[in-house]
């Protein structure tokens, strides 16, 4: 089993992650709001960063496997800054998918043991979709 240990870099990196997505959140709410999108990368980037380690980030971000996806999410940003909100967080979208793409089971099994999200993740409909997702073969 492999321990987690949480420090305060640790804690405040998860509460800027946090609210990069907040923020992202916000600037789709708000019509594809240019100001709290590109607020919501910078936090989210910055509190991924915090967690993992400086040298961490780097490697996940130029490892030749993620290079594609690492691409794409920065060119979506600068479209983002440039006045093309909306182009701009599809092909964010897109570098987001496949840099975390390895992510997804295990964010799943996670979301399972949280209370309420778990009860939701363990209704029949929503089971058969991850299930299908990993690759399982489901009767239907």
């Amino acid at each position: 089993m492999v321990s987690f240990e949480m420090n305060d870099r640790k804690k405040i990196g998860l509460g800027l992650t946090g609210f990069g997505i907040f923020f992202s959140f916000l600037g789709v709410m708000f019509f594809f709001d240019k100001g709290l999108l590109a607020m919501g990368n910078i936090l989210f980037v910055s509190g991924v960063s915090l967690t993992i380690g400086l040298k961490s980030t780097m490697q996940f971000f130029m490892k030749r496997s993620n290079f594609k996806g690492t691409i794409s999410f920065g060119i979506g940003f600068i479209i983002l800054i440039l006045g093309w909100p909306i182009l701009g967080m599809i092909v964010e979208s897109y570098g987001f998918i496949v840099l975390f793409s390895g992510f997804w089971p295990t964010l799943a099994v996670f979301i399972q043991k949280i209370p309420v999200l778990g009860w939701l993740f363990q209704q029949p409909y929503i089971r058969s979709l991850l299930d299908r997702y990993r690759g399982r073969r489901v009767p239907v």
